[in-house]
């Protein structure tokens, strides 16, 4: 039997640190837990987190609408320095943030950010800010 075909179904297993505040900490039960689950992206983790505390809701939007919501800030034409969102369908709701490490996964590679464990992962809802 040929090592590495079986190799590939096995899926590596990745262990973090989750901090949630708010609305996620009060569905989730606790502030604070380190959370092993199957695979090494923030997207598979998401994936597992949601399935077992149910809480994507509270986090991840559906549509465009769902992640955008009218500030009191005007809209501007040419926005200052780099601004860069996650596709839609790889987006948070309006008021919530994941962050790695503490970076919005917007400012790494979205949800497609590469865990090697040991991160600190944040759930935030609400996230709020203000200047």
């Amino acid at each position: 039997m040929n090592g590495t075909a079986h190799e590939g179904t096995q899926r590596a297993r990745t262990t973090v640190e989750v901090r949630c505040t708010g609305h996620v900490r009060d569905a989730v039960g606790e502030p604070h837990m380190e959370y092993t689950f199957e695979g090494t992206t923030l997207r598979a983790f998401l994936e597992a987190f949601c399935e077992r505390y149910d809480v994507a809701d509270l986090l991840i939007a559906e549509t465009e609408s769902d992640a955008a919501t009218e500030g009191w800030a005007p809209e501007l034409e040419s926005l200052p320095g780099t601004w860069k969102k996650n596709p839609e369908g790889d987006q948070t709701r309006c008021y919530a943030r994941v962050t790695v490490d503490g970076q919005f996964n917007e400012h790494l590679d979205g949800l497609d950010t590469e865990l090697d464990g040991g991160e600190r992962i944040g759930l935030l809802y609400p996230f709020i800010f203000c200047c």
